[in-house]
């Protein structure tokens, strides 16, 4: 195997001492074309143009002699380095950094990033990458080959975000360009770059500059000015909530939804929005929909006053489902089995919904099972106590549905 692997970060700014010499001392150089043109790079040292880094790797446990991997950026920070240390190549591993891309493309903008999501952008699963731009008011995205801004942009149509986006960091040809997220499927982009996607309503601790912890404004849920937990109760939304909205069955429902980061969540049929603005607190995209302007009008305001963005879209389920980009989990309010089949032919992962009646969640559970869904129902009945003289207040009984998804054969 090779006697030693050092793997250099390269940022455009010329080598460090420590990089020249072990350039110097390199039999085998491997990076890309504008790494290995490099002139301190030895004219007798074999070279690998770095396209898979997996046969990369492959090829130099099998050198006898000194080899360097050259890398944008910071190679630890998504890069080569994880690759590299893998145990199969059982390489000893040394490591100059550079500033990373995501560092550089932030300090083009003159802008802090502590407080920033940062996902890499594939084509087989950008819609992950869009979704994390939906919840998050910062997120900085490394794109890649059919997976760039102008794609970013397309798939976040109806959400409005500034785009900051950085081609060709570090070299000759670097560009930084401003736009809102409508002009930018409209211009061609060079590959790599990294793009800064802003907008939204920060939450108060990201706007008081109070965040402590990497990536979030700050701690429970993100967001510690806000209430602790889940399945708050109705004063957290403002007081009473509508029918089907009480904390126990909202509680069950999110435990079997367990939205992510990443996840689109349709909430429909949405009401007061507590269900919605919970689950954006969880950091999933929310998209809530509600036949009732004003119904979607509280949502959104619920979703300010808890730091959290949530996208409210008024209209009539099932007919307005079929402008909505592709969901993860979908939680379904006082809607019939018709909202059920549509929402099934979109395949999300897992479905709930409730009904006042056997009769309802029969028709409900068909559908579903109809779907192609392993289907779960649940009696819930809860009694809320008046603890000042220990008597009931309040009683509720609802069936609860879950339908998980039934992989194809």
């Amino acid at each position: 195997m090779a006697d030693r692997v050092t793997v250099i970060g390269w940022d455009g700014s010329p080598p460090t001492a420590a990089a020249r010499s072990a350039l110097a001392a390199a039999t085998l150089v491997a990076g890309a074309a504008h790494h290995l043109a490099l002139p301190e790079v030895p004219p007798a040292a074999e070279r690998i143009r770095l396209g898979s880094v997996t046969l990369a790797a492959r090829r130099i446990a099998q050198h006898r002699g000194t080899a360097v991997v050259l890398a944008d950026g910071d190679p630890g920070f998504f890069g080569v380095v994880r690759t590299l240390r893998a145990p199969e190549y059982g390489l000893e591993v040394e490591v100059v950094p550079a500033v990373s891309s995501v560092a550089a493309a932030f300090a083009r903008a003159g802008m802090p990033w502590d407080d920033a999501q940062i996902v890499v952008a594939h084509s087989r699963d950008l819609r992950r990458a869009v979704n994390v731009c939906r919840a998050h008011p910062k997120v900085a995205v490394l794109t890649s080959p059919g997976a760039g801004p102008a794609e970013l942009a397309l798939l976040l149509d109806g959400v409005h975000r500034t785009f900051v986006i950085c081609e060709d960091l570090g070299t000759a040809r670097e560009r930084v360009t401003v736009l809102t997220s409508d002009k930018v499927a409209d211009h061609v982009w060079r590959d790599p770059n990294v793009v800064i996607v802003v907008g939204g309503s920060p939450s108060g601790a990201a706007a008081q500059g109070t965040g402590w912890l990497a990536g979030t404004p700050g701690g429970e849920a993100g967001h510690p000015t806000g209430p602790r937990g889940w399945g708050l109760p109705d004063r957290a939304y403002g007081g009473a909530l509508g029918e089907g909205e009480s904390v126990q069955l909202r509680t069950a429902q999110l435990a079997r939804l367990g939205p992510r980061v990443g996840d689109l969540v349709w909430d429909i049929g949405s009401g007061g929005g507590a269900a919605a603005v919970e689950a954006a607190r969880f950091g999933a995209a929310v998209i809530a929909v509600d036949a009732d302007p004003d119904a979607c009008a509280r949502a959104a305001a619920l979703a300010r006053r808890h730091g959290v963005q949530l996208q409210a879209v008024h209209g009539r389920a099932p007919q307005i489902l079929e402008e909505l980009p592709e969901p993860d989990v979908v939680r379904i309010g006082a809607e019939g089995a018709e909202v059920v089949t549509a929402c099934a032919a979109r395949r999300p992962e897992r479905i709930v919904t409730h009904a006042a009646t056997r009769d309802q969640a029969e028709a409900l559970g068909r559908a579903l099972a109809d779907g192609g869904y392993e289907v779960e129902c649940a009696l819930l009945q809860s009694v809320e106590l008046d603890t000042s003289v220990w008597v009931e207040r309040e009683r509720s009984v609802v069936f609860l549905l879950s339908g998980y998804r039934v992989p194809h054969p």
